[in-house]
């Protein structure tokens, strides 16, 4: 029985030792060699650039655009669009199992973006019902920061003349509030996801004066805020002048704790400036006359990534605006050039 135990020992060990064996991939290790990358950009400004990555050993091949985008591929060959003129460091690394190897190359892309919608307010009158609406009322509405404007669709409060739009408060007793103002919105009627916006626009000098060029989550009725996310292009204190506001807000970071930052330009009040955002999948940029001065890194954990609208408002005092409004002043216009949206 003794003879015949150790028989069946020897044979266990001698049978788990071959599965074991058998169970290590032949060549699994073996780092890929000569790795070649090639870069192929697309003629015409489109930002499309064919990549193709060879190496001996390699089962697969990781892409690091550059911009915080990556892409793993069996083949080595994949076609990437850049959203923006640039130039980036590809890193390639090749696999085979836990085995790598890496490469880095330079890529310059030229991007040429075209207009996909704008409004330029060369009309006269109304602001165009294809493209703006109005919220009409007072903080208490649940839009309001303690602001002292009713806001109405009058032509005494929003008007396209002479190629400009403007947003005029006037300190006059209305429906309760001290003051009357305007806020336009493309909701429902004008949204975008991703691209660069332009507004050519002066702000109005007075303290207790709060201008803003901003954009809400289209999916505002049915998360709320700030879960619908909230992306304020430019806006200014009449109690600070030349100092312009660039921030985000969202779960985590709103209100006070609000991710933003600030630019001081000369001339806000007098001059029209152009307020741009240049807005991706992973990138947030806001700028003041071709200068960026804020940027986040976007990323699926944050509400950038869906259809925002727009709006334009001028309030009076609240929250930001300050509680003081300068008593000598009896009315205040935020003018808009216009407003351009590019893919």
């Amino acid at each position: 029985m003794r003879i015949l135990a150790a028989l069946f020992l020897f044979f266990s060990m001698s049978l788990m030792s071959a599965c074991g064996k058998d169970a290590v991939p032949s060549g699994g290790n073996t780092a890929p060699t000569n790795l070649q990358v090639l870069a192929s950009v697309e003629a015409g400004n489109t930002g499309n650039v064919s990549f193709t990555a060879t190496a001996t050993n390699a089962t697969s091949f990781e892409f690091d655009f550059g911009n915080g985008v990556f892409q793993t591929v069996s083949s080595g060959s994949v076609t990437y669009k850049y959203p923006s003129t640039g130039t980036y460091v590809v890193n390639v690394i090749a696999k085979n199992g836990t085995a790598t190897t890496a490469k880095s190359i330079n890529v310059t892309v030229t991007v040429t973006q075209s207009l996909v919608w704008s409004d330029e307010f060369n009309g006269n009158g109304a602001p165009d019902p294809a493209n703006w609406g109005y919220d009409i009322g007072t903080g208490s509405n649940g839009w309001g920061n303690v602001e002292q404007q009713y806001y109405t669709n009058r032509p005494d409060n929003v008007v396209q003349q002479g190629g400009v739009l403007k947003i005029i408060a006037k300190r006059e007793a209305y429906l309760g509030s001290p003051w009357t103002s305007a806020r336009i919105l493309t909701k429902n009627k004008v949204n975008m996801k991703y691209g660069k916006v332009e507004v050519s626009a002066k702000f109005p000098a007075g303290v207790g004066t709060w201008p803003a060029i901003w954009m809400l989550g289209s999916n505002i009725d049915q998360v709320s805020w700030p879960a619908c996310g909230e992306i304020d292009i430019a806006e200014h204190l009449g109690r600070d002048l030349n100092k312009i506001y660039g921030t985000l807000h969202y779960p985590g970071n709103f209100g006070s704790s609000a991710n933003g930052n600030t630019s001081t330009i000369a001339g806000a009040t007098t001059a029209f400036h152009k307020y741009t955002l240049e807005w991706n999948a992973t990138t947030i940029k806001m700028g003041v006359d071709g200068v960026i001065f804020h940027t986040v890194a976007n990323s699926p954990s944050i509400p950038f990534n869906q259809n925002f609208f727009f709006i334009l408002n001028l309030a009076i005092g609240g929250n930001f605006g300050g509680p003081t409004v300068d008593p000598a002043l009896t009315t205040a216009t935020f003018e808009v050039d216009y407003i351009r949206v590019y893919n």
